[in-house]
């Protein structure tokens, strides 16, 4: 997926700054349950694995990736929560 910016306000925020492969997916996957539809949540992240692993994540899910901004080491997903 390209990397583009999503013009979409995130309603959630989840840091996994600092944290390795699997903690950002985990956290992502546990986050998206608890969450109801229309939803948007923006994780932040620096794991360079999670810009492989977090797109994996969401195609086994109905959830859906809107954008990705990878800047100065730091990666934002946003993801819109659908159930």
């Amino acid at each position: 997926m390209a990397e583009k910016e999503s013009e979409v306000k995130a309603t959630h925020r989840l840091d996994v700054l600092g944290f390795y492969c699997p903690v950002p997916v985990v956290k992502t996957r546990q986050t998206l349950h608890k969450l109801t539809n229309g939803d948007v949540l923006e994780v932040l992240a620096d794991d360079p694995e999670t810009l492989h692993d977090m797109p994996l994540l969401l195609n086994r899910s109905q959830h859906q990736l809107l954008g990705i901004v990878n800047e100065n080491g730091e990666i934002r997903f946003t993801i819109e929560v659908i159930k």
